[in-house]
């Protein structure tokens, strides 16, 4: 009999890192939200939270896999760069590019929670507070530079 938790205190380790990564996830995803972005709060808690599962559970099968895990981390990259791509959308006639920021911000939620699965808690959420100064002062930054230089914004290009 195989058994994955071999004790209560690995269990409740188990869970809270299960936890961060959908927290942390969510936190991503909240910001998008707020910005009316395309993936929001559930879709980045549900990618962070699914990627420290498989992490977690791959080193709980194979503790001293590394190789096993590297498949994992690989697989889960893959599969997100699918997800990503459904957010871009590109408009041929105001030639502007979409979404770029939020499949970025898919695919980190997606390595914040490998970081959390993997026990590396502390990285996940040094990783999602930078995430959230990038997108909060980046934005802010973005505009104050587009008004400073008076270039129209993008959507505003019209076709030749």
């Amino acid at each position: 009999m195989l058994v994955v938790f071999p004790s209560e205190l690995d269990q409740f380790l188990f869970l809270a890192n299960l936890l961060f990564a959908t927290l942390f996830g969510g936190l991503i995803g909240l910001n998008r939200q707020l910005y009316n972005r395309p993936a929001g709060l559930r879709t980045h808690a549900l990618i962070s939270l699914s990627a420290a599962m498989a992490i977690s559970m791959i080193q709980q099968l194979h503790p001293i896999g590394a190789d096993a895990a590297s498949r994992v981390v690989q697989g889960a990259l893959t599969g997100i760069g699918f997800i990503g791509a459904g957010v871009i959308v590109h408009h041929e006639r105001k030639y502007r590019v979409e979404g770029l920021t939020t499949a970025a911000t898919i695919w980190l939620s997606a390595m914040i929670g490998l970081a959390c699965g993997s026990g590396q808690v502390l990285a996940g959420g040094i990783g999602m507070l930078l995430a959230l100064l990038i997108l909060t002062v980046g934005r802010y930054l973005e505009r104050k530079i587009e008004r400073s230089r008076k270039l129209p914004p993008p959507s505003n290009l019209m076709d030749d």
